[in-house]
């Protein structure tokens, strides 16, 4: 579904990794590790065409990213749900309305309508439908983050530290979510310096966890 080959990111002269290879098959689920400053947000940008490489391939769905045009990328963008760092959402907008914002750009209204609720009670955030974002905690921020990320049925699930900013009861909540979705058949791809997460996922998914360091992602080691 999406494939990275040698792939190589510079900015500013420097480089910031070079000869990555990744596949992200239909139904695969991955951590992606490392240091700070490795450049995992960076890979993941990639993964998802907000960057462009430096060097190498991004085939998005079959496509090389890199000659793809803006309504190319975007309709691959329809087919990915990006969990972002720092949850932004429209303070001035209840959290229903946040959350269908794809759909309600996209000309979907109707299927907001329809499939609002059970997203909502999937997530756990029934009770907070009509709070406005600033009244939220951190945990629920993140379920409303996931929750808007799968809206639109995507096919590819990315999410960059989901549970950096959550305790544990709240990492293994969202955990749950993202796993169930993988075992409804989305690739998943998560980015996190949380070693007890990876070691929680391998005892219930199947996974694969790679880590970017000094410049290269490889494949961690079994000692997770």
């Amino acid at each position: 579904m999406i494939d990275l080959d040698n792939v190589a990111y510079s900015y500013g002269g420097a480089e910031l990794f070079s000869q990555v290879k990744l596949n992200l098959a239909a139904g695969s689920f991955h951590f992606l590790t490392g240091p700070s400053g490795a450049g995992k947000t960076t890979l993941l940008k990639l993964c998802y065409g907000e960057l462009q490489a430096t060097g190498g391939q991004v085939r998005l769905f079959g496509e090389d990213a890199a000659t793809m045009d803006r309504d190319a990328v975007a309709m691959a963008r329809r087919r990915i749900g990006v969990v972002h760092q720092d949850c932004q959402f429209l303070d001035h907008l209840p959290l229903t309305e946040n959350i269908a914002l794809p759909l309600t750009v996209s000309g979907r209204e109707a299927e907001a309508e329809a499939n609002l609720d059970d997203l909502m009670g999937w997530v756990g955030l029934r009770a907070q439908a009509r709070q406005l974002p600033p009244q939220l905690s951190g945990g629920e921020r993140q379920r409303a983050a996931l929750a808007r990320a799968v809206i639109m049925s995507p096919d590819v699930i990315i999410a960059d530290e989901p549970t950096g900013n959550v305790d544990w009861e709240m990492s293994q909540r969202l955990l749950k979510l993202l796993i169930e979705l993988n075992k409804m058949g989305k690739t998943v791809l998560i980015a996190t310096h949380d070693m007890n997460l990876i070691r929680a996922a391998k005892s219930q998914v199947t996974t694969r966890v790679l880590r970017l360091k000094d410049r290269r992602l490889m494949q961690a080691g079994v000692e997770l």
